[in-house]
């Protein structure tokens, strides 16, 4: 897994856009693939996604497989990274917009990508019961939650493998970590 980083503007910019994240996702889940398969996939032009390739492809994101190049037909495959968001003390006016342009782009795509899964479930046989949950809370400080926040990537990085290295009864399990100080008001009613 390559060393962290943290996304500057133009990294941010990349990632806070629609068509990039889904772009991103099914060259994730999907592996390698062409503009014009990409294209088909999202109902938009081949133009359109390749424009968005060479974008994600400068902010190292994607990188082109030459080796499988055709003609004029590229193929394009997620590069793996470890991209860090800036602390908020760190962030200037148009940081904060992508960012949150960012974390809304999120939390829809894993709640829509959570609705398919209810929705396929019924199909999924014995993995329709494969939902580890969990709700909670730690009382920790700052340095504590940085610490926790580590040690969640290194588990899950433990079991981010290459598919020659996985079991061949595995498959693909989405993953999410989500973790904010409680608000306020359940701070002081003694909840937080």
């Amino acid at each position: 897994m390559p060393e962290p980083r943290t996304a500057d503007l133009k990294a941010l910019k990349a990632l806070a856009n629609p068509l990039r994240q889904r772009i991103l996702e099914l060259l994730t889940a999907g592996g390698p693939a062409t503009s014009t398969t990409l294209a088909q996939q999202l109902g938009v032009t081949s133009g359109g996604t390749s424009y968005n390739l060479r974008v994600l492809a400068e902010n190292g994101f994607v990188a082109e497989i030459p080796e499988r190049a055709h003609g004029r037909e590229r193929w394009w495959r997620a590069v793996e990274h470890d991209v860090r968001l800036p602390p908020a003390g760190d962030q200037d006016d148009p940081a904060k917009a992508a960012i949150g342009e960012l974390h809304r782009l999120w939390l829809a795509g894993d709640t829509e990508l959570y609705e398919r899964f209810e929705r396929e479930r019924p199909e999924l046989g014995e993995w329709a019961d494969a939902v580890p949950y969990s709700r909670g809370a730690i009382r920790v400080n700052l340095e504590e939650l940085a610490d926790f926040f580590e040690a969640y990537l290194a588990l899950l990085k433990r079991y981010q493998r290459p598919d020659g290295e996985t079991p061949p009864d595995a498959r693909r399990v989405e993953t999410r970590l989500l973790a904010f100080p409680a608000p306020a008001a359940e701070k002081e009613a003694g909840l937080g």
